[in-house]
């Protein structure tokens, strides 16, 4: 899979809230409440010489600025924006949707070329380049600007140049992109956020938001489950992190990977200071097993704090059935990736030190400086949270946090019902009876 860099306050919402917004959105007036919804908007954006909506859907400038937010995901103000895309999106499919876009090689700034012309059309059917821009086959500054923010509604890498990933994701049918919101309203419509400080992980988006009082104070990118590992939904609260800690590999992790790494590597193990264990506590030698049996299912694996750990300086823990966590790596190059569905369930973390001086702010002697000191030190601490945060991991592959601003993703794991949302050439597998992984490899 081609691989390169990616991108990137209101009152909690009641289950009530939500259930009741979802039920309105999905009956039968939906579309003629959101129409009036997008109708209000444009009044406010007047602008002359106007056409049907589609005409100027956002009428601000181009940028990707304008894409980012301190907005949750899970905030009140979310699906009243969902909504109100949802009808602007229906208009766009009802009036024959957008134009394809073919793929005419790489497309960017400089670019003479006819598809150009047809992108044109395209980005300003989605409200991401003004129509006063026209139809030209100049791949100009204007249609730059247009295609990054595009890029960064789809979570690709915001750099204007429209290649491989880009022409797919403009051109997913608009039909398609409204079926997609409509199935993100009810998943969304299930969920319950709490009030003051919780974390989302995104699964889709692999990225993590950390909340408090409506407000997004920390946005961290995320590695998370590949498709036959995937990571789970669920709901949990993180209650205690351990610094420095043991990585123990599951019998999952021992089969599907170790043994295979032992086969091509007899060094593998001592090289990442992973040592073998009996169940009555000796120590197994390496060359006394044999790799090519599932010998070494019966053993314990477990690898030493240090600079090759598998979670690196810390782990967070939360209870779930999954005996998943999230985790710090030692291999920091992952989260520049663009498909970055790389783990064995667990989430990994980018810039994690900020997430558990954060999550750890309110428990007695644990601030910033005694954290770094005990990671420097290399010493194995647990830290129990005096309060525990909320967790959700959730799969939201569409939202908006503002209605002319709509956010979609690759459908990774392909729940959405259709095989374009799909970005990726990757196929799932199914697991077999209790092989859901609880840990990633160390790299």
């Amino acid at each position: 899979m081609t691989k390169g860099t990616r991108d990137r306050s209101l009152p909690a919402l009641s289950r009530r809230q939500f259930v009741a917004g979802a039920a309105g959105l999905l009956g039968a007036g939906a579309f003629a409440g959101a129409a009036r919804a997008q109708s209000a908007i444009e009044g406010v954006l007047t602008a002359p010489n106007r056409g049907g909506w589609t005409d100027q859907f956002d009428t601000r400038a181009a940028s990707v600025r304008n894409v980012a937010s301190y907005q949750p995901v899970f905030s009140p103000s979310t699906l009243s924006a969902m909504q109100q895309a949802v009808g602007s999106y229906n208009q766009i499919a009802m009036s024959g949707g957008w134009p394809q876009v073919p793929e005419a090689g790489k497309l960017q700034i400089g670019a003479q070329n006819q598809a150009v012309s047809l992108l044109r059309q395209r980005l300003a059917a989605s409200g991401d380049l003004d129509r006063s821009a026209g139809n030209s086959m100049s791949f100009d500054t204007y249609v730059d600007a247009a295609v990054k923010r595009f890029q960064a509604r789809h979570g690709l890498p915001a750099d204007g140049t429209v290649g491989e990933y880009t022409y797919k994701a403009l051109n997913v049918p608009a039909d398609v992109r409204l079926m997609q919101l409509q199935t993100n309203i009810q998943r969304l419509s299930a969920i319950q956020p709490d009030p003051g400080r919780f974390v989302m992980v995104n699964i889709p988006a692999a990225s993590i938001e950390a909340v408090e009082n409506g407000r997004v104070v920390q946005r961290h990118t995320a590695v998370v489950g590949k498709i036959d590992r995937q990571t789970p939904i669920l709901d949990s609260k993180i209650t205690n992190l351990n610094l420095n800690p043991y990585w123990h590999a599951p019998a999952s992790i021992v089969r599907k990977d170790i043994i295979p790494l032992m086969q091509k590597d007899p060094t593998y193990l001592t090289r990442n200071d992973i040592i073998i264990y009996a169940p009555d506590g000796s120590v197994i030698p390496p060359e006394t097993i044999n790799w090519q049996t599932d010998e070494a299912v019966k053993y314990l694996f477990r690898q030493n704090p240090g600079r090759m750990n598998a979670m690196s300086s810390v782990k967070i823990n939360f209870p779930n059935p999954y005996a998943v966590y999230m985790h710090d790596t030692p291999q920091q190059s992952v989260f520049s990736q663009l498909m970055r569905f790389e783990s064995s369930g667990c989430v990994r973390v980018q810039n994690v030190r900020d997430l558990i001086v954060w999550l750890a702010r309110d428990t007695p002697g644990w601030d910033r400086s005694a954290i770094e000191r005990t990671i420097s030190a290399r010493t194995r601490q647990d830290v129990n949270l005096t309060n525990p945060v909320p967790l959700h991991f959730t799969y939201l592959t569409a939202w908006a946090t503002d209605p002319t601003v709509v956010q979609f993703r690759d459908d990774i794991y392909r729940r959405d019902g259709a095989e374009q949302l799909a970005m990726s050439d990757a196929q799932p597998t199914a697991y077999a009876a209790g092989e859901q992984a609880s840990a990633d490899l160390p790299y």
